[in-house]
């Protein structure tokens, strides 16, 4: 029986998400459990020829609305807001409020150690809007009208490429590796999540209800030594 072959066109891009020094333990401001435990499977996938290489960093200012420090008696993890669309203000959204993550200039907010950054063409920035919160390498969730300043201009890097598929990896599953992969899916992409590059904020048992609402939405969620993935290794041959 012949091998599987991938779809055709196929242009894979692979997207790091978020692998920064503060979402890493043990050190990290938001370490995400076992979070570092990532890299090396990124690693080994940015080895393979995808046809565009691509990481995100979370560059907040030091005022980011989604610091807990910014409203009064707000404690981490636990504290919710609601965010309004500063172009509308009946469009808004609620959002759990964080410690000071990722700030720009700041130690946490580097890529992580260990991580093969000198294959990444491109480092994507998010986040920069002190009024919202951008989980998503693509833009914040605002869509009535969306906000300029929280675009990130991805989507256009990879029509560009003319990539066809997009694999994508990092930190938080249940956070902005989520929301990322949600939205390339909606963008028209074919997207994979590949799980076992990915670590959670609420750990196994966040991830396996995650991983129901991506498959709900069209993401498939895929593993490094699987058919799709190695479709990506096939292209060397």
């Amino acid at each position: 029986m012949s091998e599987p072959q991938p779809p055709a066109p196929f242009r894979p891009a692979l997207l790091v998400v978020d692998v920064q020094e503060d979402f890493c333990p043990p050190h990290g401001a938001l370490a995400v459990p076992d979070g570092r435990a990532v890299i090396p499977p990124i690693n080994a996938l940015l080895a393979l020829p995808f046809a565009f290489k691509a990481a995100t960093k979370d560059h907040h200012p030091p005022h980011h609305v989604s610091f807990a420090s910014r409203h009064p008696g707000a404690v981490p993890f636990v504290t919710h807001t609601t965010i309004a669309n500063p172009a509308n203000p009946a469009e808004t959204y609620a959002t759990r409020l964080w410690p000071d993550h990722c700030v720009a200039g700041t130690p946490g907010n580097v890529l992580a150690a260990g991580l093969d950054a000198a294959r990444l063409e491109r480092v994507v920035l998010k986040g920069l809007d002190p009024r919202v919160e951008m989980y998503s390498a693509f833009r914040s969730p605002l869509r009535s009208p969306p906000l300029a300043s929280a675009v990130s201009g991805l989507a256009g890097l990879l029509r560009e490429r003319e990539i066809t598929d997009v694999f994508v990896t990092g930190l938080a599953g249940d956070y902005c590796v989520l929301y990322s992969a949600l939205d390339s899916a909606e963008e028209g992409w074919r997207t994979y999540v590949v799980e076992d590059a990915v670590r959670c904020v609420g750990g196994a048992e966040a991830w396996e209800s995650k991983k129901q609402e991506l498959e709900a939405k069209g993401v498939k969620v895929v593993r490094a030594d699987g058919e799709e993935v190695g479709w990506v290794r096939a292209l060397a041959a």
